[in-house]
């Protein structure tokens, strides 16, 4: 019989407080499973616990592994082993399709010794599904309280005899390498690579004692090299500049323990191909021609809605990721019943090295029924030969309304693999590569890459920035307006930092050098500020980095005041500010810097600091500028945003219909801080003590707008434990926060809970239009390598708010207008 959860969750209250941590650790597994497979957990889907080593591999680090996979049944075991005295470790295992449908899951639990030292036993889980078509499978495999692959290794065997593992760890600030590492001394083996530099060098530490040497062979078995190992336990061998004719190359191990590092397979320099791919496998006959089709086919499935007899367009990319030109077939296949043919714009591409192209398939909604699935199918070589390859996607065709188009139900909690088009259809038209702006008439402008998109009369419009030189690329996703209703990026053309001025609307645009190098930020519309004429920018230039302290450098920043004449933009000096600055963070939050009304412009920023001082954060400091008199005010500290020297604290600054202005201050997983002006438009004359926002929230990434009835509005990064989300550790969602004239600040509303637990961030990005609708737009980027690599391209959504913030949905094609 079957254990619902209502029953396992009865359970876990009586006894989850017991104090021994076998038992959390038994029920933290049961509820684990709960919630990996639906309403019930299956006594088969029980991990097992074995006495002895009883897996033919067993390695550290998290990743995964992808299987090219033919129709029938495909059955992958895997198996976990708990590092004694650590956290408490929960590996969750995921088996999934070409189309990145989910076809089985689970979790091993942590073995519960606690404070035990050594490794525990062996526990193991078999994960089983029907492949219905040829492509390429895939087992992920994350682990709560390790995403750096410290605390537990992990192993498995398939009955699939062509797959290649993808050694794949968390996310850190530092140099990204993925060091194979060995952990079953009880047998031999190998690691089979493909050799991708010229010259490449080959370290291993760690080695059992007694092994004298490692010897490297090709594929044809032919001894290649044989490396001496030093009494250290270390091997190295620098490989100069060969044929690579027989590879895979294979290293045996008499002993399967110890740490490989390769160049260009576990570590990286700019310029390499392959970067950041670790793949490799323990048996040379499972290799299989994937590198150089990595992302041959994305995305991996596609879901859209539409009312019977309407047709729809469905594009998909299909990308060369080999270093010589290959040719691509593509077919659609596995066609449902009732459904007519879906048409393909090509049947064949022809791609050079590294290049992409843009497929299309026209498909019509049945009159009858409510879902239809079809494949889409790209193959590369020549059938029966070593470099064939095949794989699909997926297409969903659903009749009705699509959940997209209503309000959400929040939180949204997206899947692994499956995310805003997979669980609602959404697939809207407008570009969703970054977040968007509203000019005076309330038309939208998206600016990404080289290009700047705006709607004019219902169609989007792409314009290409280019200088004499040639094509120009955005420094900065914001688009900014003046009171005449000029637009404003930031770009590099000719090499050069310039502003871009467009005085049609966005149909063309001219180049004004920026004086100097460095980072800028330009006024953007936050709610109740229009710049008068060129909007003013802040120059942020490095001047010096801490060797000790990654986050604290020293910035000279300057307030840069163009003017606008009959001549084109005139830049005039800059004006100091800081020369302690700690400089900006934009990548998620996106912070205002400036705001202004009438003459006077206000600027905030953020401090470094000397080590050895105590201070409770960085200090930040709100100044203004008069343009008519052309004064800068004294620099008013507001406060101070915890940790010390840490530049993700940086400042956010906007102001109300009354002109008094409003600062949130920066925090790194710490509270942030909030404070008013006590007298409109002006830095000078006092401010409020600043409060934190809420008691014990951990915040990161300011992103703040004003309404038309002056209330707050902040979408922030919130770390999270929630076991019902996940068994053990933390997650970071998507949050928002808002504040009412007079009223306290609201309680975090949680908007987006990620697939994963650890480390994320959203990229996420909050605007408001002149109607004062509250745009929020993110993507979802997840610690663990293997998943975020395995996606080519974004995912990014445009999330939006007509009542401020009490309902959110996904925007529509036609919220995205005038």
């Amino acid at each position: 019989m079957y254990m619902r959860k209502a029953e396992i969750m009865r359970l876990l209250t009586r006894v989850v407080f017991s104090g021994r941590r076998w038992i959390r650790a038994a029920l933290v597994g049961v509820v684990c499973l709960a919630y990996c497979q639906g309403a019930e957990v299956r006594p088969e889907r029980m991990c097992d616990m074995k006495n002895g080593n009883d897996m033919p591999l067993l390695i550290g680090g998290a990743g995964g592994v992808y299987l090219l996979a033919q129709p029938g049944p495909l059955e992958i075991e895997v198996g976990k082993r708990d590092a004694g005295g650590g956290p408490e470790t929960h590996l969750r295992a995921i088996l999934f399709g070409p189309d990145r449908r989910i076809l089985d899951s689970a979790w091993i639990p942590d073995d519960g010794r606690g404070s035990a030292k050594g490794w525990g036993p062996l526990q193991t889980v078999r994960l089983k599904a029907r492949i219905e078509a040829a492509g390429v499978c895939g087992l992920n495999i994350t682990v709560t309280n390790d995403r750096y692959g410290k605390h537990a290794i992990w192993g498995f065997r398939t009955t699939c005899p062509h797959y290649l593992i993808e050694t794949s760890r968390g996310h850190r600030d530092t140099r990204h390498e993925e060091p194979i590492v060995l952990r079953h001394a009880e047998v031999s083996g190998n690691v089979c690579f493909m050799p991708r530099k010229p010259s490449l060098r080959l370290d291993v530490r760690g080695l059992k004692a007694g092994i004298e040497t490692l010897k490297v062979y090709d594929s044809a078995g032919t001894m290649l090299h044989e490396i001496p190992v030093a009494t250290d336990h270390t091997a190295t061998l620098t490989i100069p500049p060969a044929a690579r004719r027989r590879v895979p190359w294979r290293v045996e191990f008499p002993q399967f323990w110890g740490e490989i590092a390769i160049d260009g397979v576990t570590r990286w320099d700019r310029g390499d191909r392959f970067a950041g791919l670790s793949l490799w496998t323990p048996d040379l006959s499972s290799w299989f021609p994937l590198l150089e089709n990595r992302w041959l086919l994305t995305p991996y499935s596609r879901t859209v809605y539409g009312e019977a007899g309407e047709e729809v367009t469905l594009p998909f990319q299909v990308h060369n990721n080999n270093n010589k030109q290959i040719n691509i077939s593509l077919q659609i296949e596995g066609i449902s019943s009732g459904i007519e043919k879906p048409g393909l714009s090509t049947s064949r591409v022809q791609l050079s090295p590294g290049r992409g192209e843009s497929v299309v398939v026209h498909a019509r909604i049945p009159a009858s029924g409510s879902e239809w699935r079809c494949r889409l199918r790209a193959s590369t070589g020549v059938a029966g030969t070593a470099d064939f390859f095949s794989t699909y996607s997926s297409i969903i065709l659903r009749r009705g309304p699509c959940p997209a188009d209503h309000p959400l139900s929040l939180p949204l909690v997206l899947k692994p693999y499956q995310h805003e088009n997979e669980l609602l259809g959404y697939f809207p038209s407008y570009p969703t590569e970054q977040q968007v702006y509203f000019d005076l008439s309330n038309h939208p402008f998206v600016a990404s890459g080289s290009r700047v998109f705006s709607r004019v009369d219902g169609v989007w419009r792409s314009v290409l920035l280019a200088s004499a030189a040639g094509p120009a690329r955005l420094r900065s996703s914001k688009v900014a307006f003046d009171d005449r209703n000029r637009v404003y990026v930031l770009v590099t053309a000719s090499r050069r930092p310039a502003l871009a001025l467009s005085r049609d609307g966005g149909e063309h645009f001219e180049m004004t050098p920026l004086p100097g190098n460095g980072t800028f930020d330009i006024e953007q519309f936050s709610g109740h500020n229009i710049p008068r004429g060129v909007p003013p920018l802040a120059r942020f230039r490095r001047t010096a980095r801490d060797p000790k302290l990654r986050w604290r450098s020293l910035n000279d920043l300057d307030l840069i005041v163009p003017h606008l004449g009959p001549s084109g933009i005139d830049m005039g000096e800059p004006i100091p500010v800081s020369r302690r600055c700690i400089g900006l963070s934009a990548h998620s939050g996106i912070p205002s810097t400036l705001v202004s009304r009438g003459s006077k412009i206000h600027i905030t920023w953020g401090e470094a600091t000397d080590p050895a001082d105590k201070v409770p954060g960085v200090p930040t400091y709100v100044a203004t500028y008069d343009r008519n008199t052309r004064t800068l005010s004294k620099p008013v500290l507001v406060g101070y945003g915890p940790p010390a020297n840490d530049v993700h604290n940086s400042p956010c600054i906007t102001m109300d219909s009354k002109g008094f202005l409003h600062v949130l201050i920066g925090t790194h997983g710490r509270t942030f801080l909030y404070t008013r002006s006590l007298a409109p438009n002006d830095a000078s004359a006092g401010w409020t003590p600043a409060e934190p926002l809420g008691p014990g929230l951990r915040q990161t990434y300011v992103g703040l707008v004003c309404a038309p009835d002056d209330s707050l509005h902040v979408v922030f990064r919130l770390w999270c434990h929630d076991s019902k989300i996940f068994p053990s550790g933390s997650f970071a969602a998507l949050a928002h926060m808002s504040k009412r004239p007079g009223e306290p600040w609201s309680k975090p509303q949680i908007l987006v809970v990620p697939p994963f637990s650890e480390y994320s961030i959203f990229y996420h990005r909050l605007t408001i239009d002149r109607r004062g609708r509250l745009f929020l737009s993110y993507d979802y980027w997840s610690t663990f390598w293997f998943y975020r690599t395995d996606h080519r391209g974004d995912r990014r959504a445009l999330m939006l708010s007509e009542d401020l913030g009490k309902t959110w949905r996904l925007a529509r094609d036609t919220d995205v207008g005038p």
